[in-house]
């Protein structure tokens, strides 16, 4: 690295980044990173474009993709510009994959809205006696739903999400 001035010790990227030393290291050694510029006595001086692709790095594991998955990238990334296709394919897919969570995620918190409105109106007393007493015995009883209760205020939306081929 010719430029030290920019250059992070491996202490401050990881509190810049919010990871340990220890994560940084093995990053390395899992072929995530480049190799990193050194100083004279072997520590590690990481630059802004190391930074910058750590940060990518980061997203891309806070949003679920495996270490494998991003292990196939970064030697993609490495292989240079021949590999833009194949790199948009992978983050084409793991976008994917994001999104059905995510709808995954607002559909169960869809559910918890109407279980909290529910609790609301039992508070304010704007259920009805039957529904409370249909509640009771739902909230003690393990029977599972029967048709008569499919309708019953007690149920919550049902998540229709499926995964799309080559996601977790």
């Amino acid at each position: 690295m010719s430029n030290t001035s920019n250059a992070l010790t491996i202490g401050q990227v990881a509190d810049t980044i919010g990871v340990s030393t220890h994560t940084l290291r093995y990053y390395e050694q899992a072929g995530l990173i480049r190799a990193v510029g050194r100083t004279q006595a072997g520590h590690r001086l990481y630059s802004p474009a190391d930074l910058d692709w750590l940060r990518f790095l980061m997203r891309l594991k806070a949003t679920g993709m495996p270490i494998a998955g991003m292990q196939a990238f970064a030697a993609l990334r490495a292989e240079g510009q021949q590999t833009f296709g194949a790199r948009r394919d992978l983050l084409v897919a793991h976008r994917d994959a994001v999104l059905a969570r995510i709808a995954d995620l607002q559909a169960n918190l869809g559910a918890i809205v109407d279980k909290i409105a529910y609790y609301e109106g039992e508070a304010a007393g704007k259920t009805s006696a039957a529904e409370s007493q249909a509640r009771r015995i739902d909230d003690t009883s393990s029977f599972s739903h029967s048709e008569k209760e499919k309708d019953s205020p007690w149920t919550t939306r049902k998540t229709s999400v499926t995964r799309k081929a080559g996601t977790n």
